[in-house]
């Protein structure tokens, strides 16, 4: 009985070297995939924000302030915001036509086994269109 226990003794140990990079895997996958998901929430959220205020009538700088406004929690200096048809020189935009307003933005992944898996920044796009009041 005793030679039975001896040879079971490292079996935990074992175990748990086998288990652990797997565990810590799938914990650090579900981190990075919140992370992303967040961002991609933001920005839906920030290009909502952004056509609403141009359909309104606001120019294009108050979309582009919208926009950072709304997505202030990310890296707003790697925010890029399309806008079409861009504000016209003279007068507003013509009401009835479409507004639309795309954001992209790539989120950074830092763990790095994860890095290798997906792209590394991890690309978004959220685009919202609405017509011009």
């Amino acid at each position: 009985m005793l030679g039975k226990l001896r040879s079971t003794k490292g079996q935990a140990i074992l175990e748990l070297a086998l288990v652990l990079p797997i565990l810590l895997l799938l914990v650090f996958g579900i981190t990075e995939f919140g992370r992303i998901f967040n961002a991609s929430l933001v920005i839906t959220q920030a290009a909502r924000e952004g056509v609403r205020v141009g359909v309104v009538g606001g120019s294009d700088a108050d979309i582009t302030t919208a926009v950072k406004t709304v997505a202030a929690n990310l890296d707003v200096d790697k925010l890029e915001i399309y806008i079409d048809p861009p504000e016209p020189p003279v007068g507003s935009r013509v009401r009835g036509s479409s507004l639309r307003v795309e954001v992209d933005y790539r989120v950074p992944v830092v763990v790095p086994v994860i890095a290798e898996i997906v792209p590394n920044p991890y690309p978004l796009k959220a685009v919202a269109v609405m017509r011009v009041e």
